[in-house]
């Protein structure tokens, strides 16, 4: 494409461009003028929190639902001596569904913002109450394997010369589910062709997150050695927006053992698996059609040469209070 525009004879004489260097030195100086701080009012003294995420440990947050306030503070403060000029501060309230291996390519599907202060300068730290009134949350925060939902408030100070400062604050958000009118019970017949036919049944098919999982697993045909039975529980995360670039993770949260030792002809075993402590959330089903949630009972019978024979089912998990 021929020489560099700086070594062209004659040339007008144009603005050069600022280098990274010297963006990053222009950074450096106006990086030491402020820092900045945002926090989340709980509004509420009974208000709940909850962990984060599962890569933050020990990391909590405020938990908010669908229709409620959000209220806080934000400071700037501006070091002594020294004057901050800017292009407005703003907080924002942003929902985002990033995948946790390549957060560039993050989603944000909601977003409002409130301007603090129009462009200008500071001279001493100020601080700044805002609120958004009445969110409409309408999708519940999710941390996965592959894929996470957040909502978080975002504090700006806009700036023109160098990045702009900004601090984020994480946030919960948990809806509660009206309970299913419809709650059918789950009953099938399963089998090996003249070895094994066994029959479960569990008394319906739609649970709340603190609810218990009773049924009944009946033998109706053994004629292989089997060594125990368990009930394990599985999530399955499906993160992606097309059927090309879908990842599917499935997650075993417990495994339950309900039977020790061989069973007999026309043996009924008793089931009853509490779902309290476990971690789960609700069933989400094509989320900003970014990924779904699915739930199985997954029944496993082992012989005494240690093959497995499983029997999954699809449940649907409902949220029935906040935490």
């Amino acid at each position: 494409l021929g020489a560099p525009w700086e070594a062209a004879p004659r040339a007008p004489h144009r603005a050069r461009p600022v280098s990274r260097s010297a963006m990053s030195m222009l950074g450096g100086l106006f990086g030491n003028v402020c820092t900045i701080d945002v926090t989340i009012d709980p509004g509420d003294s009974n208000r709940k929190t909850g962990p984060l995420a599962r890569d933050r440990k020990g990391e909590k947050a405020y938990i908010f639902t669908d229709g409620e306030d959000l209220m806080g503070t934000a400071v700037v403060s501006v070091k002594p001596g020294k004057k901050l000029e800017h292009q407005g501060i703003k907080v924002e309230l942003i929902g985002q569904v990033e995948m946790v291996n390549d957060k560039a390519s993050s989603y944000d599907f909601f977003s409002i913002t409130k301007d603090l202060e129009p462009p200008g300068a500071l001279f001493e730290p100020k601080q700044y109450k805002w609120r958004f009134g009445a969110v409409d949350y309408a999708n519940e925060t999710y941390s996965g394997m592959k894929v996470r939902l957040r909502y978080f408030v975002r504090l700006s100070v806009v700036r023109n010369y160098s990045s702009n400062v900004t601090k984020e604050v994480d946030m919960i958000v948990q809806n509660i589910f009206p309970q299913p009118e419809l709650n059918n019970t789950i009953k099938m017949e399963v089998g090996i062709d003249e070895c094994l036919h066994i029959e479960f049944e569990y008394d319906k098919s739609k649970y709340h997150m603190k609810d218990v999982v009773v049924g009944k697993v009946y033998f109706l045909l053994v004629r292989i050695k089997i060594k125990h039975m368990e009930l394990n529980i599985i999530r399955r995360e499906i993160a992606g927006s097309t059927a090309a670039n879908q990842q599917t993770d499935n997650e075993t949260l417990t495994k339950f053992e309900i039977m020790d030792g061989a069973p007999v002809k026309d043996q009924c075993i008793p089931v009853r698996l509490y779902l309290k402590g476990l971690e789960l959330t609700p069933s989400y089903k094509n989320v900003q059609n970014k990924f779904s949630v699915k739930y199985f009972l997954n029944l496993v019978l082992v012989d005494e040469e240690d093959r497995r024979y499983f029997k999954q089912q699809e449940i649907f998990i409902w949220r029935k209070k906040v935490g």
